[in-house]
C-alpha cells in the first residue's frame, strides 16, 4: 500500500474506488474508466431502454423505467393509460436515487401523485421502475442474489461469471405490497446494509441458514425441489452478457478518452456485483450493477452498547476469497513477465513491483510453472479449480447479433476527432454525414444541422455531462436510429440500424480503401 503516494510502477494496480490516476503508463488496473458512471441507476436504465426498442424480448429481464424528473409526465399519462387498458391492474413502483447506495433514499409508492416532489428530486434525480410483486420466497422470507462478474477486458470483450455468489434476505415475512405495508423496508428491500440494522437479523456461520447465505445453497434447495437449476444458470449467464453488452458503448468512449489509441497506458479488469431477483417462476431479473462491491469478509457486531468489534462471516469469505483469488489468477501479469526476463538477468531487488502476485499459470490445474529454470513449482497445483467460468467469448456466436450499439459506438468514436474527448462536435457530425454519403434531396446538410441541434441541446438540457459542449453518445444513437428509420422505413427497428451500420460501415471502407490511391497518384 502507498498512502502518501507511488513512488514504483506496479504489474497490478488495486484501486478502492475508480480509475483514474494520471501516472499510470502500463500494468494493469482493477477499475475501468468510467465504469462508476456507466452503472449508475440512470445512466443503466437508459443503456437497458436502449437494448429494449432493439430487443424487446431479448431484453425483458429488466423492469419497466422512468426517469425522473424529465419522465414524469410521461410516467403519470403511461401508468393511466394501463390502467385504462385493465382496471385490474394494481401495479406498485419503486423508487431509487440515482446516486444512492445500500438502499439509501429507495421508497415505494401506489400511485404516480405519491412521488415525493421536494427541492431534492431536482438536485438529485431518481429512476421509478415497476416493482417485482411476486418474488421467490425461502422461508417466507424474500432475497435477492449478489453475483460476482469479472469483466476482465473490454476489447477483445471478455467476461467471467463466479459459480457462487450471495444470497441476501429480508428480515421481515414477505407480503405483497398494501398501503400499509409499503413502508417496511425489512420485508420489501433486501440491502445488507438495511436489514443489520434489524432486530430479527441472524448472523449465521452456516451457509444455508441465516440472513446472508451462499446461491449454491439456494441452488441446492431448489434442485430438491425439482427446480430445472440448469436453465435457472443459463437465463442468468445470459442475463449477465446481454448487460455487459449494452455497458460496452458507453465504456469504450470513456476508455478512448481516458487511454487513448497509440499512447502508452494500461490495460484494465474490473469486478462487478450484480443484484439480480428471482421472481416465483425462477426467471432472473436485474436489479442493478455496482462498480464497487463490497469485499470485507467480516461484519460488526455489537458486544456491549455503543461498543462494536470486527467479526468473521464465513459465508463472505467463502465466496469472497475465491473471486479475489481467481481474479488475479487470470489477470497474472508473471505470465508474460516469465517470457521476457527468461533471456535477461534477475532484476535487482529494487525493482521489486509493488503488488505482485504469484507465477500461476492460467489453466487450473497446471503442475508446474516456472520464473527461471531453477524456480520451484508453482503453488497452482495446491490451489482449488478456478470459481471464475467464463462465458464470453465462450458464447458469443449465441449473443453477437446484440452488438449493433457497439458498432454505432465505433462510428461515434471514429468521428471525435480530438483524442481524450467524448462528445461530438457539430463539424464531426456533419463529416460523418458527408463520408457515409447519408443527405441527398430529401435530407439536406440544412436539415442534418437542426436534427444535431435538436437532439444535442435535449440531451444536454437533461443535465448529463456539462464539462464538455457537443453530442454524447446517448445522443448520437438516438440520432443514428432517426437515421436509420428514415432510411429503412418498412422494417422493425433492429433491421433498420444494422441495415445503416452496414451502409456507413462499406462506404467508410470503400473511402479508406480510395484515398491511399489519390495519395499516390
Amino acid at each position: 500500500q502507498f498512502p502518501f503516494g507511488r513512488r514504483l510502477p506496479c504489474d497490478i494496480y488495486w484501486h478502492g474506488v475508480s480509475f483514474h490516476d494520471n501516472n499510470i503508463f502500463s500494468g494493469q488496473v482493477n477499475k475501468f474508466p468510467g465504469m462508476m458512471e456507466t452503472v449508475r441507476k440512470i445512466t443503466l436504465s437508459r443503456a437497458m431502454r436502449t437494448m429494449q426498442d432493439l430487443f424487446p424480448v431479448e431484453y425483458n429481464f429488466y423492469p419497466r423505467s422512468w426517469i425522473l424528473p424529465e419522465e414524469l409526465p410521461l410516467f403519470v399519462a403511461e401508468v393511466q393509460m394501463m390502467r385504462d387498458s385493465n382496471p385490474s391492474w394494481k401495479p406498485t413502483f419503486i423508487v431509487k436515487p440515482d446516486g444512492g447506495c445500500q438502499g439509501d433514499g429507495i421508497y415505494l409508492i401506489k400511485n404516480p401523485s405519491d412521488i415525493r416532489l421536494t427541492g431534492s428530486i431536482q438536485i438529485r434525480p431518481a429512476v421509478v421502475q415497476e416493482y417485482i410483486c411476486k418474488p421467490l420466497l425461502v422461508d417466507k422470507l424474500k432475497f435477492d442474489i449478489r453475483l460476482y462478474v469479472l469483466l476482465k477486458s473490454l476489447e477483445p470483450l471478455e467476461i467471467y461469471i463466479a459459480k457462487d455468489g450471495l444470497s441476501r434476505f429480508c428480515t421481515e415475512p414477505y407480503q405483497e405490497p398494501t398501503l400499509k405495508n409499503l413502508h417496511q423496508v425489512f420485508m420489501h428491500l433486501t440491502n445488507y446494509s438495511l436489514n443489520i440494522h434489524s432486530g430479527n437479523f441472524i448472523h449465521s456461520d452456516s451457509a444455508n441458514t441465516g440472513s446472508k447465505r451462499t446461491f449454491s445453497s439456494i441452488l441446492c434447495r431448489l434442485s430438491s425441489r425439482g427446480a430445472d437449476v440448469k436453465k435457472l444458470w443459463s437465463d442468468i449467464i445470459s442475463l449477465v452478457i446481454k448487460t455487459i453488452i449494452a455497458l460496452t458503448p458507453e465504456l469504450k468512449v470513456y476508455y478512448q478518452s481516458d487511454i487513448p489509441a497509440g499512447r502508452p497506458g494500461p490495460t484494465c479488469f474490473q469486478i462487478l456485483g450484480f443484484d439480480i431477483l428471482l421472481m416465483k417462476n425462477l426467471k432472473p431479473i436485474l436489479l442493478e450493477v455496482n462498480a464497487n462491491p463490497s469485499m470485507r469478509i467480516e461484519h460488526e457486531q455489537e458486544l456491549s452498547p455503543g461498543v462494536f468489534e470486527n467479526v468473521p462471516s464465513p459465508v463472505d469469505e467463502e465466496v469472497k476469497v475465491a473471486v479475489i483469488r481467481d481474479t488475479l489468477r487470470l489477470v497474472d501479469p508473471q505470465k508474460k513477465k516469465r517470457k521476457d526476463t527468461q533471456c535477461l538477468p534477475s532484476q535487482p531487488p529494487s525493482a521489486i513491483l509493488c503488488c505482485r502476485c504469484p507465477s500461476w499459470e492460467q489453466t487450473p490445474g497446471a503442475s508446474e510453472a516456472r520464473l527461471e529454470p531453477d524456480a520451484s513449482p508453482s503453488p497452482e497445483a495446491a490451489l482449488p479449480s478456478l470459481c471464475l467460468k467464463q462465458v464470453f467469448p465462450k458464447y458469443a456466436k449465441q449473443f453477437s447479433y446484440l452488438r449493433l450499439v457497439d458498432r454505432v459506438a465505433a462510428l461515434f468514436i471514429r468521428f471525435l476527432g480530438v483524442k481524450g474527448t467524448t462528445k461530438l462536435g457539430p463539424t464531426g457530425f456533419r463529416t460523418f454525414i458527408r463520408n457515409c454519403k447519408l443527405s441527398n434531396s430529401n435530407f439536406s446538410m440544412a436539415a442534418v444541422d437542426i436534427l444535431y441541434i435538436d437532439i444535442t441541446r435535449r440531451w444536454n438540457s437533461m443535465g448529463i455531462d456539462h464539462k464538455e459542449s457537443g453530442m454524447c453518445l446517448q445522443a448520437f444513437v438516438e440520432a443514428f436510429f432517426c437515421l436509420a428509420q428514415k432510411k429503412y422505413k418498412s422494417l422493425p427497428l433492429h433491421e433498420q440500424v444494422a441495415s445503416l451500420i452496414e451502409l456507413c460501415e462499406c462506404r467508410l471502407a470503400a473511402l479508406h480503401r480510395a484515398v491511399p490511391a489519390s495519395g499516390t497518384a
